[in-house]
């Protein structure tokens, strides 16, 4: 869609007929109402590639009853979501690569890309999580993954944010936009979770034995202080009211934000990726928080890097 010469963004979202697929579905179509945007929902065919020594890598036409069904989906997915958000611009995409891909062409740098963290059908859902993590790992948008978890209806925009922060630029524009979206929502407020679990490189229970002990003060206060920078940094006139409460363990990071977004409305994560190949990989923490979550996340994607 083109307004004014510009690319309308839209909210992306991937569909399989599964009740995970249709509440992503739900959330995604609650997002893009609340943003004005165009819905796009996304089936895939997941036809495989042949390789041609003349034409080179194609894919396999899909037979007639699999099209078909996809365009079921397709069609009672668009149905259900246009009888909650009449008014909503819906658009059908039926594709031939796997989900993963299919998604990641779909979704540009402007979009938002919704996806269900079991939205691939009973007989593939053990490749669900590799693929979650693949479209958080290299998609140029923000990615929100919708947990197995049936709700009566999404809570848009969210009024509690839980945010895991570590001082890098990608958690300070995570804390960012985590109380741009809690400014939104009347009585929105923010957790932000700084975990400093710390691995020794050497035998801890020997050491503990000769009398050493982790400085847990030291890193403590060093967390506060992180912590305290980053939001001076990033709350402005805008997001001021925001409500904001602090969580900092000296555990593992993962399993805090985890814990501190169990009764959350949103979980906001930075990729965190440290590949050299960037979008190749995922922080370990954005994994963990993707495996463990019982509410949606959002991955932002990695800042770009500078030109020079």
């Amino acid at each position: 869609m083109v307004e004014d010469g510009k690319v309308t963004p839209k909210v992306v979202v991937g569909v399989d007929g599964s009740p995970t697929a249709s509440w992503a579905l739900l959330w995604a179509a609650a997002e893009a109402e609340r943003r004005g945007w165009p819905l796009h929902v996304v089936y895939a065919l997941a036809m495989p590639l042949v390789m041609s020594l003349y034409a080179g890598p194609t894919r396999v036409p899909p037979p007639e009853e699999v099209t078909t069904h996809g365009h079921g989906v397709l069609s009672t997915a668009a149905e259900h979501v246009r009888g909650r958000h009449d008014g909503l611009t819906v658009e059908e995409v039926l594709a031939l690569p796997d989900p993963g891909t299919a998604l990641l062409r779909q979704a540009g740098p402007d979009d938002l890309l919704v996806v269900g963290s079991r939205g691939l059908g009973a007989a593939r859902s053990v490749l669900d999580a590799s693929v979650s993590v693949r479209l958080a790992a290299r998609a140029e948008c923000p990615v929100v993954v919708v947990p197995g978890a049936e709700a009566e209806a999404p809570t848009i925009p969210p009024r509690r944010i839980v945010v895991g922060v570590d001082g890098s630029d990608d958690s300070r524009r995570a804390l960012a936009f985590a109380l741009r979206e809690a400014s939104l929502a009347e009585g929105g407020s923010v957790v932000v979770v700084h975990g400093w679990g710390v691995t020794p490189p050497f035998d801890a229970g020997s050491a503990a034995g000769g009398g050493w002990a982790p400085p847990d003060d030291l890193l403590d206060q060093r967390s506060q202080e992180m912590v305290s920078q980053m939001l001076e940094r990033v709350v402005d006139d805008g997001t001021e009211g925001v409500g904001v409460s602090v969580v900092r363990v000296g555990g593992e990071a993962a399993q805090a934000i985890v814990e501190a977004g169990a009764t959350a409305d949103l979980i906001v994560v930075g990729s965190r990726g440290r590949g050299s190949v960037r979008g190749l990989l995922l922080g370990s923490v954005s994994q963990g928080v993707l495996h463990g979550a019982t509410v949606p996340v959002m991955v932002l994607p990695r800042s770009p890097r500078p030109r020079g």
